[in-house]
């Protein structure tokens, strides 16, 4: 069980050692991580059955990028922009800003975003981030989560004798899958061309 503990560095800590400047340095990569995250929900690709956004992609590239603790860090810097009224969530300020938007039917995805980007850089963290098959295990099993909350959420708001299932998790499967492939594939491609530089 040694490999739990080792930990190995992480994509940003490769390319921008802690050493040096630590607190300039997770300023500027929290806040480089919230704009990527506002980037993504404003981003909406056509996809079947329904339009997707590419936000659980950046989550997830977050936390294989900075590792468990920056990365959860900059998930609830992008949470609390959010809270405090900035427009930086998929359709504000058309469907309100802030707590009010927040306390809505995407209220427990947007927690679950945190986790998802905790579990991923934990993983990524002990090795994980090099292969793309122990990538997507990962970012499945934190997908998982995500959707727990979300549907823990859905149900308690809505109601659970509503079809939460088919309402919050089964048309969003397909794209999720692509999203997952994606970043599985994208971030051991990227540590690859990383080391040979």
């Amino acid at each position: 069980m040694a490999f739990l503990a080792e930990t190995r560095p992480t994509l940003a800590g490769t390319l921008w050692p802690a050493s040096s400047h630590p607190l300039v340095r997770a300023v500027v990569l929290v806040l480089a991580g919230t704009l990527f995250l506002t980037l993504s929900a404003k981003t909406k690709v056509p996809f079947w059955p329904v339009e997707m956004t590419m936000q659980t992609f950046a989550v997830m590239v977050i936390g294989a990028a900075y590792g468990w603790r920056l990365g959860a860090i900059t998930v609830i810097a992008y949470l609390a922009e959010g809270a405090m009224g900035l427009p930086v969530f998929t359709g504000t300020p058309e469907k309100g800003l802030g707590l009010a938007y927040m306390m809505g039917p995407t209220g427990g995805y947007l927690v679950g975003f945190v986790f998802a980007a905790a579990i991923v850089g934990w993983a990524a963290e002990r090795g994980a981030s090099a292969s793309p098959l122990k990538l997507g295990a990962t970012m499945l099993a934190a997908d998982v989560v995500l959707f727990a909350f979300g549907v823990l959420w859905l149900g308690t708001l809505l109601g659970w004798d509503k079809p939460i299932l088919a309402w919050g998790v089964l048309p969003f499967i397909p794209g999720e899958a692509l999203k997952i492939a994606l970043a599985a594939v994208g971030i051991p491609a990227l540590w690859a061309l990383v080391k040979r530089r």
